[in-house]
């Protein structure tokens, strides 16, 4: 393997120069001896206007035969201006990466080439893995950073509308009706309006909450964020540098407040989004959004961008006898602190972050807590083992770094997370072993791929520990096993062995309803179905219905957390400026409903 920095450059060089003759002289002989047999390549709307990942050379060259000559991708080269090609481990294999630039027809991108050895042909150095992303569309790029507006300085009317004028007129909507109406103001919604912003597409977002922000600040008291600061920035805008390491959810929220303002989004708060019905003649919604003053606006978007976040309509499952139940039920989302509960006998149902941190909360104020699990949960330290998923954010720019991020296709993500997994157990084989020893039933994750995969198959099961897990396994936070309850009276539960749990509370940190009740609610039977499902991963190996088209024309899905947000906003952005401006024929996705 080639272990000089100008030889690693050289040979990236080569490799995209051969790449870009290849595809200018349509030379399939010459394209497919770049590439190894088996090789990924995902395309981020650069290529094929979608968001996709073929496996295979032989898939990937049919792709490439049919889509380069309308994209007309050309001038492959090393950019400059980001770091340079080096030696990486990606996936437990070394490999030459190097980040390109090159455009199309319509665009300019950025992508990751990935070279390793081919045994079968002499060590010939090949692609094993490629990335194509589209970076901006030509004629409408962002405004952000190109030049400062300047503002009526030279030329102001005393007379006239100052800023802040104009500002609330924008805001208020009074004569016209945004393109893209964005349903939810957590970081999805912030994320996707300012793109959205950038490229001069009039966004409003609408939110049901009072005040920004409010969809954090008003969870539970302990609440901070579990991945580390530099992961989770916002477009356009870094947390200052005097930002601690976990951010709290009050200071999170704040953030939001100010960025709202700082970058000048349109934001209703208090207006519940009450239904939609889209005019296919038209290619027009109808949606009633209801004011905090209780009066109803009907609105003519384009688009809807729902940012409602993978968690939207509380989990509250039948559990058999919890209505005899004298004290009081709450679920997770209504929980605030443990203040009220000194003293007192609490029940927590769910062994997730949630359960465990209000477990956690209740029992630091004095509440007597008994955690309840009801199915086998994947546990790990939050430090060091959960950040370990995001190592190659403690170096380089964050820019590189989400396209690393975006660069790495599921068979291999998914690869990397075991190997991640089987480090983590190591570290944590101690507070593992204490959990075992009281009967915490324990889980990895589908094919051992740990917490990200369940995180982004079913959005929980899993814990950070910060301190929870300690408490259980050393018997100061009582466990149970939810199929050793036989029934809840008044007093609390009472289990099959006849022992009764007695409880003044109980909390059902029972999750969340997939996203498509949530659709069904608010536009019916006929745009779910059209629609599928939201989340987890379909044949496409990409999250079935997140960032791109769907089989709904003009509805949209963004979710995840600040990073995914952050990341694949840019991508939903591009989408809908394409469309505005006719760039991109059609505004039907994939149906991806496997």
């Amino acid at each position: 393997m080639l272990d000089k920095t100008d030889d690693i450059s050289v040979a990236a060089e080569n490799w995209l120069a051969q790449f870009d003759d290849a595809l200018g002289r349509a030379d399939q002989a010459l394209l497919e001896a770049l590439f190894h047999s088996d090789s990924y390549w995902r395309d981020v709307l650069a290529l094929s206007w979608n968001i996709q990942t073929l496996n295979g050379a032989d898939a990937i060259l049919d792709e490439l035969k049919a889509r380069a000559p309308r994209a007309v991708p050309t001038g492959f080269a090393i950019d400059p201006d980001r770091r340079a090609p080096r030696q990486v481990t990606r996936a437990g294999t070394g490999a030459i990466e190097a980040i390109f630039k090159f455009e199309t027809r319509v665009g300019r991108g950025s992508g990751i080439l990935r070279l390793i050895p081919d045994a079968a042909d002499g060590n010939r150095l090949k692609a094993w893995t490629l990335l194509t992303e589209l970076g901006e569309l030509k004629g409408f790029e962002e405004r952000l950073g190109k030049e400062r507006p300047r503002g009526s300085a030279y030329s102001r009317d005393f007379r006239g509308p100052n800023w802040l004028d104009l500002r609330k007129a924008s805001a208020e909507y009074a004569d016209r009706d945004p393109d893209v109406l964005v349903v939810g103001g957590g970081q999805a919604g912030l994320t996707i309006a300012a793109r959205l912003k950038q490229l001069n597409v009039d966004t409003l977002i609408v939110d049901r909450e009072k005040r920004i922000g409010d969809n954090w600040r008003r969870r539970y008291h302990a609440l901070t964020l579990h991945n580390q600061v530099q992961v989770n920035h916002l477009p356009y805008m870094p947390f200052p540098a005097n930002w601690p390491v976990y951010i709290p959810k009050d200071k999170l929220a704040n953030w939001f407040e100010a960025y709202v303002e700082s970058m000048e989004l349109n934001f209703w708060t208090g207006t519940g989004f009450e239904r939609g019905v889209y005019h296919d003649a038209e290619g027009r919604w109808s949606v009633v959004l209801r004011r905090a003053d209780g009066t109803e606006r009907t609105m003519h978007p384009r688009h809807i961008v729902m940012a409602t976040g993978v968690s939207g309509i509380p989990n509250r499952p039948e559990i058999a006898g919890l209505t005899n139940f004298a004290g009081a039920v709450l679920h997770s989302s209504q929980y605030g602190d443990g203040e009220a509960w000194n003293g007192k006998k609490a029940i927590v149902i769910g062994t997730g972050n949630s359960g465990h941190d209000i477990a956690q909360d209740l029992h630091s104020s004095g509440a007597q807590v008994t955690l309840v699990q009801r199915s086998s949960t994947l546990v790990t330290n939050i430090e060091p083992s959960a950040q370990l998923a995001y190592a190659t954010y403690n170096e380089g720019t964050l820019e590189d770094n989400d396209l690393i991020a975006s660069s790495m296709p599921l068979p291999l993500a998914r690869k990397s997370h075991v190997l991640l997994t089987e480090q983590s157990k190591k570290l944590d084989k101690e507070l593992l072993d204490g959990l075992a020893r009281v009967g915490f039933k324990l889980d990895f994750g589908d094919g051992g791929t740990g917490w990200q995969f369940k995180y982004l198959t079913r959005g929980g099961g899993y814990y950070f520990n910060v301190g929870c897990s300690d408490l259980v396994a050393a018997g100061k936070i009582a466990l149970r096993q939810f199929a050793d309850i036989e029934t809840f009276a008044a007093g609390g539960a009472r289990m099959k062995n006849g022992d009764t749990i007695a409880a003044d509370l109980i909390v059902l940190a029972t999750g969340y309803k997939p996203q498509e009740h949530l659709v069904r609610h608010l536009f019916g039977d006929e745009v779910t179905a059209r629609v599928g499902p939201i989340w987890g991963f379909g044949e496409e190996q990409e999250l079935r219905n997140m960032y791109t088209r769907t089989g709904q024309p003009g509805l949209w899905f963004i979710a995840g957390s600040l990073a995914q947000c952050r990341i694949n906003s840019k991508y939903l952005a591009l989408q809908i400026k394409a469309i505005e401006q006719r760039l991109l024929e059609r505004d039907v996705g994939p149906h991806r409903s496997s």
